[in-house]
C-alpha cells in the first residue's frame, strides 16, 4: 500500500507505557533504534512525512536476491472471504475472536470498475479497494498478505484463537471493499484486528510501520473508544514485530518510531473494535523485497504479528 497524499496525524497523547515490553525492548535494540524504545516508555510526538534520523540493519533471513520469489507454503484451513469461523480450541486464547484481513486481492487487477467504486468511510469517499503494489519482479502485495495472512492464523489457532478472515484464496474473487472489511471484524465482535499490507514507496525507503486509527467521529465512522486499546495493540505488535523479524521501523515515515496515525483509512475509520494495519517493507526497496519474497522471513513477520497480538489479548 502505498501513500498518495496528506495522509498524516499526530498522534493522541497517551500516558506512559510500562512493563515487560519496554524492558524487553530495551535490552533488544541496542544503538540507533534505542530512540524508538525510549519514545514509547515516554509517549513521543506524532509521526510526519519526515525522514527518519534513525536507520538500522535488518536481520536477513533471505536470498540475496529478489528475482525469484520462493512459493507460498501456507495452505488455507478454510474459506473465510465472508467472514465464516475457523474453530477455536484450547489455549491462552481460548474464547477470543480475531479478524485478520489480508490486504488487498489477487483479482483486484481484473475487476477494475468493481473496485473502483466510491464507498463511506466517514470522513469522505474512496475506492473500494485497490490492487496494492509489487516487487519490481511481479510478487503482488496481494499474495505476500494472503500468505502472511495464513501463516498467523495458523499460529492464533494454536494459541487458541476464533480466527476470521476477510478473504482467502479465491474468495471473494474481488475486495472485498474497504468498508466490508470494517464490516467483518465489527459483526464479529473482535477482540482483535490486523490488515497486513506492504508498502510501495521509493528505492532506499525501508522498515515497517504499524498504523493506528486516529480519533474520527464523522458519518458512520467513530473511533473514540477504539484509539487508545488500538495503539496499545499496534505497539506490541511493533515491538514484537521487530524483535523476530529484525525488520528496522521505518526511516521514510513515524520519525524511527514505527507507528503512525491516520485518519483516512475506511478498515480503521469504519472499526469498532482494536484494529491497526501493519507495513511489513517496502517492496520497491531491494533490501526489503528480499526479505518479503522469503518464506523463512514471512514466518517470522507472521510470529511477530502473533506475539504481539498474544500479549495484547491476555492483557486485555
Amino acid at each position: 500500500m502505498s501513500y498518495t497524499g496528506p495522509e498524516f496525524e499526530t498522534p493522541q497523547p497517551r500516558r506512559p507505557r510500562r512493563g515487560p515490553l519496554t524492558v524487553a525492548l530495551a535490552a533488544l535494540v541496542p544503538g540507533a533504534l534505542l530512540g524508538w524504545v525510549v519514545y514509547e516508555a515516554v509517549g513521543g510526538g506524532g509521526p510526519d512525512h519526515a525522514a527518519s534520523a534513525a536507520s538500522a540493519s535488518g536481520t536477513s533471513a533471505a536470498s540475496s536476491s529478489h528475482s525469484s520469489p520462493s512459493t507460498d507454503s501456507a495452505s488455507p484451513s478454510g474459506s473465510a472471504g465472508d467472514g465464516k469461523d475457523t474453530a477455536g480450541g484450547s489455549g491462552p486464547l481460548a474464547g477470543k475472536v480475531v479478524v485478520i484481513d489480508p490486504g488487498h486481492n489477487q483479482g483486484n487487477f481484473e475487476h477494475a470498475t468493481e473496485i473502483n467504486q466510491q464507498v463511506d468511510i466517514g470522513t469522505n469517499r474512496k475506492e473500494c479497494d485497490t490492487t496494492g503494489t509489487s516487487t519490481d519482479a511481479g510478487y503482488t502485495e496481494a499474495r505476500f498478505t494472503l500468505d502472511v495472512a495464513h501463516r498467523l492464523r495458523t499460529l492464533l489457532e494454536k494459541q487458541g484463537a476464533m480466527v476470521k478472515m476477510t478473504r482467502d484464496g479465491d474468495s471473494p474473487a474481488w475486495g472485498p471493499c474497504v468498508d466490508q472489511r470494517a464490516h467483518i471484524g465489527n459483526t464479529a465482535r473482535a477482540d482483535a484486528a490486523i490488515s497486513i499490507h506492504a508498502d510501495g514507496a521509493a528505492e532506499g525507503d525501508r522498515g515497517f510501520h504499524v498504523i493506528l486509527p486516529g480519533s474520527v467521529h464523522a458519518g458512520a465512522a467513530d473511533t473514540r473508544k477504539i484509539v487508545g486499546p488500538s495503539r496499545d495493540l499496534g505497539t506490541r505488535i511493533a515491538g514484537d514485530f521487530l524483535r523476530d523479524t529484525g525488520e528496522p521501523p521505518s526511516n521514510y515515515v513515524g520519525k524511527g518510531t514505527g507507528l503512525v496515525t491516520r485518519t483516512d483509512l475506511g478498515g480503521l475509520n469504519l472499526s469498532t473494535v482494536p484494529k491497526v494495519f501493519i507495513e511489513c517493507g517496502n517492496m520497491r526497496d531491494s533490501k526489503d523485497s528480499a526479505l518479503l519474497t522469503s518464506g523463512a522471513w514471512r514466518q517470522k513477520a507472521a510470529q511477530g504479528m502473533s506475539d504481539g497480538i498474544v500479549s495484547f489479548l491476555r492483557e486485555s
